[in-house]
């Protein structure tokens, strides 16, 4: 009793609910002192997780900065010894192409000579020469002329990688009859069916374009000369980006076993006394399309003509009426 009197005298007087209520405060707060502390821990825990994944991304951007350093570095380096191997190159052709001068000023004079001498024995001496005799002098002319042809083709076939290129769109229908037109005008007497499809389109350069169909229609046209019914073929075949552009005759053909051969320099199939040609045609007609982007190849079969087909990359377009 005397307790009791004291709380109320002094002010300090709580009940019983009173006590048990701030005890269950201060426990509830201590619980919320528990739970902010334990967030508390984990945010450091994360903050510090966050701190490593940082400084293991920023070893990786070093990384990958030195990497990108290393690789400016070596592309710097390739661009340098590129730039020594193209000015090289431009020596090189600058050598050859003096070369080809060579060939096409001082040795043609020779050649003439040889030639001329040889057709001037042949007209002054013909009666005091035998028949075996006479047949040297065609041989050496012969041999003259092809040499002559041969140092053509050659000439041609270097200009090819040094010749201006300009695209244009063009009707490769029509330049096909031109020189077809241009074969048959060359051999009258030959009756040869030529089958143009019509309304061909591309985007090509015309000279370059021109010396690829005349090397293979005049291919086609010289294979067939011993077909009773000759005939040589132009079209395209395939849809969208696979077309491919083909010309076709049914002349004598090749074993496609040495197919191989059939556009390098100086490679033949057939025998120059059945054939005539230099075996440069070919080589030159592949380094023309490689200029467009494309390519080229050839099927064929003995005695059962041949298809040569070519791509002029992704500028070709046909158009068929």
């Amino acid at each position: 009793m005397k307790e009791e009197a004291d709380r109320k005298k002094t002010g300090r007087y709580f009940s019983d609910k009173d006590l048990v209520f701030q005890n269950e405060e201060k426990a509830k707060r201590a619980a919320e002192l528990e739970i902010a502390n334990k967030e508390l821990v984990f945010q450091n825990e994360e903050k510090a997780k966050r701190a490593a994944e940082l400084e293991i991304a920023n070893k990786e951007l070093v990384f990958q900065n030195e990497e990108k350093a290393k690789r400016a570095a070596e592309l710097e380096i390739a661009n340098k010894e590129l730039a020594a191997r193209t000015m090289q190159l431009e020596n090189i052709n600058k050598e050859l192409e003096a070369f080809c001068y060579s060939v096409s000023h001082d040795l043609r004079t020779p050649l003439r000579s040889i030639d001329g001498f040889s057709l001037a024995l042949l007209e002054d001496y013909e009666k005091k020469l035998d028949a075996e005799g006479q047949a040297h002098l065609h041989r050496i002319r012969d041999s003259a002329q092809r040499m002559g042809r041969l140092m053509d083709d050659l000439l041609r076939l270097s200009r090819v990688s040094r010749a201006k290129f300009a695209l244009e769109r063009l009707d490769l229908s029509a330049l096909v009859l031109e020189v077809t037109k241009d074969l048959q005008k060359a051999q009258p007497d030959r009756v040869v069916e030529c089958v143009i499809q019509k309304g061909i389109l591309v985007d090509g350069d015309a000279g370059l374009l021109k010396i690829v169909l005349d090397n293979l229609l005049g291919n086609a046209w010289k294979f067939t000369g011993k077909q009773l019914r000759a005939r040589v073929e132009f079209g395209v075949v395939g849809s969208g980006s696979e077309t491919a552009l083909f010309v076709r005759d049914n002349g004598a053909g090749f074993d496609m076993k040495y197919g191989g051969k059939l556009f390098g320099a100086f490679q033949r199939l057939h025998k120059t006394a059945d054939f005539p040609g230099t075996g440069i045609g070919l080589a030159t007609v592949q380094r023309i399309i490689a200029r467009h982007g494309g390519r080229v190849w050839a099927e064929a079969g003995l005695e059962k003509g041949a298809t040569f087909y070519f791509t002029l990359g992704s500028g070709q377009e046909t158009i068929h009426d």
